[in-house]
């Protein structure tokens, strides 16, 4: 009986004791960027909205306020790792590109944008120090998700890459890759680099 008692006693203890917070293997934060006002430079109304580095803080993030297809036309939502700014200006994008899809359905938009963070987050990629991050943008042509990396020039990796995202997001269609610099200027904005 004495046992019994032990054990439902260790049991209650359990249940009692919070248990300490899931760490996750980085810091990522969320990045807004509102609909641009005409006229105004494009990234003057970039703002880090808030880093989290544990499985608890993402949910309750995610549970909150973050779903893409709740946005505003031509509002932009990031989720990069911390010390990174989805910008192409930054040291860690620079050099890189981004893996790209569009939807026009907003269910699909969000169902997209939770199985790529839930990757990244994850650590499911296995060239996750590749990965900067990923970009939801809302448009009223179609929504978009851009998975963007490092080294674009390094084509067997960013193959590896878009395989298995395209592998996590279910899609059949094709997505595409484009390094950031034909990006930068207009001749090349929409040259394709590779696709799956």
């Amino acid at each position: 009986m004495a046992e019994v008692a032990e054990v439902t006693s260790s049991q209650q203890q359990q249940q009692e004791t919070p248990s300490a917070p899931h760490k996750l293997e980085r810091k990522w934060t969320f990045w807004f960027d509102k609909p641009k006002q005409q006229g105004a430079a494009w990234g003057t109304s970039l703002r880090e909205v808030y880093t989290f580095d544990t499985v608890e803080e993402f949910w309750c993030l995610y549970d909150q306020i973050f779903r893409p297809s709740k946005l505003p036309a031509n509002a932009d939502f990031h989720c990069f790792k911390s010390g990174i700014e989805p910008k192409w200006e930054d040291p860690e994008c620079a050099n890189g590109g981004k893996w790209s899809i569009t939807t026009s359905r907003k269910p699909s938009l969000d169902t997209m944008w939770l199985e790529t963070l839930m990757a990244l987050i994850g650590e499911q990629f296995d060239e996750s120090e590749e990965i900067c991050g990923i970009v939801a943008s809302v448009r009223q042509r179609g929504d978009k998700l851009a998975l963007w990396t490092k080294t674009a020039s390094n084509e067997a990796v960013q193959m590896s890459i878009g395989k298995k995202w395209k592998e996590i997001i279910d899609v059949t269609d094709k997505i595409m890759y484009n390094f950031h610099d034909d990006s930068r200027s207009k001749a090349g904005s929409r040259a394709v680099r590779y696709n799956i």
